[in-house]
């Protein structure tokens, strides 16, 4: 089966072989960011989990950002230390606009690359569905020069038209679900973090218990 799908798509048409490269290329890079952000929200939610132990065990600013500095993915680490690194003798209002700032930039990083896997699920089913066009196209075409219209000379010009269909959506349906997975993922952090932002203006500004 597998053969004859390579088959299929070696004897294809010069536009319908352009269309599976730019497919090949939109489903390798999906693949790339479906596993880097696996990655990415584990370690992030490893990190959270390892700086909310320090920051409920030790109030104290500086042994804080000391201990957690090797922290480098979770967004309240960061957020954390990046206020931190800022705050010299600021009002309670620069700190909170240092909040928000950084916390701005803490979910741009979580959602970053989330776009290219929406992409990828809006655009390859149709860029698929062009290249069966042209194909099935090519296939008619074919059919008028053979002066003849037998499921021998029809059937496979079709297929190798929807192998481009099937290409298309084999990239765009892992793209759709893990980006739904993925943006489920990153505005619960972004909640969570922003909910964080409030203790955190307390924490710097001495307003805590």
């Amino acid at each position: 089966m597998k053969d004859s799908a390579i088959q299929l798509i070696l004897q294809a048409g010069y536009v319908v072989k352009v269309v599976m490269l730019i497919l090949l290329f939109f489903s390798i890079v999906s693949w790339a960011i479906i596993f880097f952000k696996q990655r990415y929200f584990s370690r992030a939610n490893k990190e959270t989990e390892q700086f909310l132990r320090a920051y409920r065990s030790s109030r104290d600013a500086k042994g804080l950002y000391q201990a957690t500095k090797s922290l480098m993915i979770s967004p309240i680490a960061n957020l954390f230390k990046a206020v931190y690194s800022d705050e010299i003798r600021k009002e309670k209002r620069d700190t909170k606009r240092l909040l928000k700032r950084y916390g701005a930039l803490e979910s741009a990083k979580l959602e970053k690359y989330l776009n290219f896997l929406a992409t990828t699920g809006s655009t390859t089913p149709f860029i698929g569905l062009f290249g069966t066009v042209w194909g099935i196209m090519n296939s008619f075409r074919n059919i008028g020069s053979a002066g003849a219209a037998s499921l021998a000379v029809v059937a496979p010009g079709i297929a190798e038209a929807l192998i481009a269909t099937a290409a298309g959506l084999a990239a765009a349906i892992p793209a759709v679900i893990a980006y739904n997975y993925y943006l489920s993922m990153a505005r619960r952090m972004i909640i969570e973090m922003e909910d964080f932002s409030e203790e955190l203006l307390d924490f710097f500004t001495g307003d805590s218990a």
